[in-house]
């Protein structure tokens, strides 16, 4: 201790130098310090979503849970699998043992999981490395004087794309409101009469609302992305499909079917301030600041706000920072 106090004392630069240095790491430390309401702990578990519209539980659990299940089996390390099927949408988790490298395992499981032969009309799987049911860090309400059926376009077409940019933001979920839906009702005893099955008709109508890739085009200098655009945008596109050919003569849609544009069945309502409204939950990647991405989504909304129609309010109802 003597000898301490004596090489301190005759070293004062030294001893000035070492403690101005302890104190500017000690600062640049306190500025990347990750601040959140729980501890850190970064679980050994990952979630793979995959979405499949209007696809009953059971079919979900055979063509999306059970074949992600299996290719995953075999990733180094996994201690236990369970899944959530629900009416379109298969949650596969994923817990790993505690001294897994988890950055390597999800590089592993999102190989496993693109080698799986999927139905064309899901969604591709997504890897998440948050558990989906855990409380959002954000919560924001959107209403107005729209109707149900334009909020819930705007969040899904405007707000949820621009959040989920947005670094730090693992998902922006929607719910509440009216989600559009375009119905298709067939005259089956027309069908029986020309000798078209349903399954006729459903294929027609996938075949021709799809974009596709055509390729690249190379011009010189020069390379371009080909991509066919055919979606239907409207509903005279819809019933002028041609589903089947009698003789020389096409079949129309409009010749066998009438076509409606309504919405979803309701599954979640949201109410705010007494009015009906959207809601968008926004998630953290596991590893995120939650203050910063507190701070970042609220600059940001100040900028979309301008971006909503007249009469829409955009407020936030929970802030977990």
């Amino acid at each position: 201790m003597k000898k301490a106090i004596r090489f301190a004392v005759s070293h004062p630069v030294t001893i000035s130098m070492g403690t101005v240095a302890a104190v500017v790491f000690g600062l640049v430390a306190l500025g990347r310090l990750d601040v959140r309401l729980l501890p850190e702990i970064r679980y050994p578990s990952l979630t793979i979503q995959t979405e499949y519209p209007n696809t009953a539980p059971l079919d979900v659990e055979n063509l999306l849970t059970r074949p992600l299940e299996e290719s995953v089996g075999v990733v180094p390390g996994l201690r236990q699998v369970h899944s959530i099927s629900q009416a379109g949408l298969s949650q596969v988790t994923l817990e790993f043992n505690w001294d897994v490298d988890m950055d390597y395992t999800a590089l592993d499981v999102r190989e496993k999981i693109d080698l799986v032969p999927l139905p064309e009309e899901a969604d591709p799987p997504v890897v998440l490395k948050y558990d989906p049911s855990l409380d959002p860090v954000l919560r924001i309400g959107l209403s107005g004087k729209a109707t149900l059926t334009a909020l819930r376009n705007v969040a899904d077409d405007v707000l949820k794309r621009e959040l989920e940019s947005l670094q730090g933001v693992a998902a922006a979920k929607v719910s509440g409101g009216l989600e559009e839906e375009i119905q298709v009702h067939v005259d089956e005893s027309r069908l029986a009469a020309l000798g078209i099955s349903i399954a006729e008709v459903e294929q027609a109508l996938r075949e021709e609302n799809i974009n596709a890739s055509g390729g690249r085009l190379r011009d010189r200098n020069a390379e371009y992305l080909v991509r066919t655009l055919s979606r239907f945008e409207n509903l005279d596109q819809i019933l002028d499909v041609a589903v089947a050919v009698r003789g020389d003569q096409p079949i129309k849609l409009a010749d066998v079917a009438e076509v409606h544009r309504t919405h979803k069945e309701r599954t979640t309502i949201t109410h705010v301030n007494g009015r009906e409204s959207v809601e968008l939950a926004i998630y953290k990647e596991g590893d995120a600041n939650i203050v910063d991405i507190a701070e970042r989504v609220r600059r940001n909304l100040d900028r979309m706000k301008k971006q909503l129609p007249e009469g829409v309010e955009l407020d936030v109802l929970f802030d977990q920072s």
